[in-house]
């Protein structure tokens, strides 16, 4: 049987619960010099308390963070109000960041700040922002520094599951078509769905999270988006990678025993073959997750962006200790 591509965008987001925390994260990546120049990465997150009413919310934790990175994603310049970010500087976007954060900022991880989830998302973003330059024009490639179509199959094969051996992402030489347009996230009913979006005119990438956390019969429930987009000169946005995740934890122990992945847009068929691995987790501490994830869901057997939104989870016991706030 032949795969077939997976497009069936999520839609905004859902109705808040009762007694719940929603944080809400954002990476706006722009040019404002143009291509050649500097990338511009604007990041917000929010921890949003709901009580018994919808309107009964309350704005636990929000952290914004500004970072300029070259073509070669090295930091050249990071802002944040809260925290000295100088000692990122010079410090390049993908495994090795991660390691310059644990090693200066390691406080902001143990506590599962919303300024960590956004810094730990300069990697991945960097890494894929220069995709939305493909929805403005049909030489992007060519005009860019990613090198020849050869060069960037060997660098990507067996990086994931949609690069493994064989796979149609290596046989191609254009950007992936499969890009539906997507709605906003913020719910037009629900003025608190989301945080605050910045507008972006021209070339733009955004990636989202929403994780949404409550308690339940003794556990602790979890309902997370993940969405990877671009802006588009004819239909405002859309997006390359969509997932949404549900799971459940041990409330006591925070010890993960259900999670379900369902893909809503990916670039490739190959893509999806991710998701029936992610049962390897089961059984790990939540708070051990963004090293769990990458030790046991490497290579072919993970999807880079699903692993980014599983190490995500690292935070949710920390947001589930917000929940008594929500009572």
């Amino acid at each position: 049987m032949t795969a077939e591509l997976v497009c069936n965008p999520a839609g905004s987001a859902p109705v808040r619960r009762a007694h719940s925390v929603r944080r809400t994260s954002s990476l706006d990546s722009t040019w404002p010099t143009g291509r050649e120049g500097d990338l511009r990465i604007e990041g917000r997150c929010r921890d949003l308390t709901t009580g018994a009413a919808l309107e009964d919310t309350r704005i636990a934790r929000e952290d914004t963070m500004v970072a300029h990175l070259g073509w070669d994603r090295v930091i050249h310049k990071i802002e944040n109000e809260r925290v000295d970010l100088t000692p990122l500087l010079g410090a390049r976007g993908g495994g090795h960041l991660r390691a310059v954060l644990d090693e200066h900022i390691h406080a902001e991880r143990v506590n599962g700040t919303p300024l960590y989830l956004i810094l730990d998302d300069i990697s991945g973003v960097s890494l894929v922002s220069g995709w939305s330059w493909s929805r403005w024009g049909e030489d992007w490639m060519d005009e860019s520094s990613f090198g020849d179509v050869d060069e960037r199959h060997a660098m990507m094969e067996n990086i994931c599951t949609g690069f493994a051996t064989g796979s149609s992402a290596l046989s191609v030489d254009h950007a992936p078509q499969n890009n539906p347009q997507v709605v906003p996230l913020a719910r037009p009913d629900d003025e608190f769905s989301w945080h605050s979006l910045p507008a972006v005119n021209g070339v733009g990438f955004r990636r989202a999270r929403r994780i949404d956390v409550w308690r339940e019969d003794g556990y602790i429930m979890m309902d997370v988006g993940f969405q990877d987009s671009a802006s588009d000169p004819d239909l405002e946005r859309v997006a390359i990678h969509e997932y949404r995740v549900s799971g459940r934890a041990d409330g006591r122990t925070g010890v993960l025993q259900e999670i379900t992945a369902t893909p809503h847009v990916l670039p490739f068929p190959e893509c999806p073959g991710a998701v029936g691995n992610i049962q390897r987790l089961l059984g790990t501490p939540l708070v051990e997750m963004r090293t769990k994830v990458i030790d046991t869901l490497p290579g072919t057997l993970g999807c880079t962006h699903l692993n980014d939104l599983l190490r995500g989870l690292a935070e949710v016991p920390v947001l589930a200790g917000l929940t008594g706030e929500a009572q």
